[in-house]
């Protein structure tokens, strides 16, 4: 995992931010090792509690690509795409 900073709102509680550092974590796993959909469906269905706002997971997802490279858009498509598969995302 590479060093940068991860998108956050600073008006998120603590744990809300946790929250959401586990997304952005889970989002390096799934490129980099590879995990399975379900555990990352997980993740993001407890991201989505903090970032109900499609317009605001865009903007933080489009944030973080490029910081990263990694596409929160593209990983949960092709995670929903085979819910009970291994995922590893490639570009």
């Amino acid at each position: 995992m590479r060093e940068y900073q991860y998108p956050l709102d600073l008006s998120w509680t603590t744990q809300e931010m946790v929250v959401v550092m586990k997304m952005w974590e889970t989002l390096e796993v799934a490129y980099e090792k590879g995990t399975t959909a379900e555990s990352f469906l997980a993740v993001y269905q407890q991201f989505k509690k903090v970032v109900p706002s499609i317009g605001e997971e865009r903007r933080l997802g489009k944030e973080f690509e490029t910081l990263s490279g990694y596409s929160l858009y593209h990983t949960v498509k092709v995670a929903k795409e085979n819910p009970k598969g291994k995922l590893k995302v490639t570009n």
